[in-house]
């Protein structure tokens, strides 16, 4: 016997009508992780087989997500922009087009073609995502346009696509998408600390803090890819401050405990260890290279654990509820 509803509408029927975005952070960071190991091969003289059977893990996962987001799409697309209206959404729907461009990464030995396909695709899609969210920043209320670490995501992620770009030749538009990004990232920042030093950030929201970090280290390891070596090293010392900020307010940072919002410590240390494996390769330090490989490995150790538990919680049914997932 089913209990009284007291008017509440019941639940619609049907499979993925609430798939939180969400899901996408963490496997992002997965995907971050799979590219760590990739520089591992040239830093440490690696194997290149975890970072292949990683890539390829992540994929079937990242796909099956798209195929779980995208009923929700079809039903009725217009809750991609109810979804952007909450931070967890905001990031995850960002974390699922640059994820795409990760993917695009793991494609290129296999075949170029396709991963320049998946590549245009998935700067495509975070482009109509960037617009949607300045079109929600620019008709919302005033404290929706407060700045946020989340901001990055958004706005600085283009910075992601050169990783697969580069390879692929697109060298024209790796240093627009360099430069752009610098500009935008350096904004975010600047605002960043005066809205810190104003005032605190409530304990459920700090692990967002973390996705400063990423910026950073992803700006760094496609300065060295387009041949800004010294940019590179600057960016190099700039994450490892940051790093060093987080690791001392870590107790300060996780006061709230466990939450999705910890998907947000994936990504920025899988781009930090992937950056020091890199300065370390092209002999800008044998330290980079030492402390990348330590990195790599609390990398290894941390991430699958947090996505493992945040996917774990939309087996529950909790993960929507907890991240206020829009519903069809």
């Amino acid at each position: 016997m089913q209990p009284p509803r007291f008017g509440q509408p019941a639940p619609k029927p049907g499979l993925w009508r609430r798939t939180p975005p969400a899901l996408f952070t963490p496997v992002f960071g997965l995907f971050g992780l799979a590219a760590a190991w990739r520089r591992a091969a040239d830093a440490f003289a690696a194997p290149p087989w975890p970072g292949e059977l990683l890539f390829g893990a992540v994929t079937l996962l990242y796909l099956f997500l798209l195929v779980a987001y995208g009923a929700k799409v079809v039903r009725r697309p217009g809750v991609v922009v109810e979804d952007l209206r909450v931070l967890p959404g905001r990031a995850g729907l960002a974390a699922m087009s640059l994820g795409g461009m990760l993917m695009a990464l793991g494609f290129i030995h296999l075949s170029p073609a396709l991963a320049q396909t998946v590549l245009a695709l998935a700067i495509g899609l975070h482009a109509i995502l960037l617009v949607l969210v300045l079109r929600a920043l620019l008709m919302g209320p005033a404290e929706a346009r407060r700045v946020t670490p989340v901001w990055h995501l958004t706005f600085v992620g283009f910075i992601v696509s050169p990783l697969a770009a580069m390879p692929l030749g697109w060298t024209a538009w790796s240093q627009a998408a360099f430069w752009g990004s610098l500009a935008a990232a350096v904004a975010i920042w600047a605002v960043s600390l005066v809205q810190f030093l104003r005032q605190d950030v409530p304990a459920p929201l700090r692990p967002l803090l973390a996705i400063h970090l990423a910026p950073a280290s992803l700006l760094g390891t496609v300065a060295l890819l387009i041949g800004q070596a010294e940019i590179a090293q600057g960016f190099g010392l700039f994450a490892g401050l940051l790093l060093a900020l987080l690791l001392l307010r870590a107790r300060w940072v996780t006061a709230a405990g466990f939450s999705p919002l910890w998907g947000a410590f994936t990504f920025p240390l899988a781009a930090f260890a992937g950056l020091y494996q890199l300065l370390g390769a092209a002999g800008q330090g044998e330290a980079f290279r030492i402390i990348g490989g330590l990195a790599l490995v609390a990398a290894t150790l941390m991430i699958p654990v947090i996505a493992w538990k945040v996917v774990q919680m939309w087996g529950k049914g909790t993960l929507a509820a907890k991240t206020n997932a829009a519903q069809v």
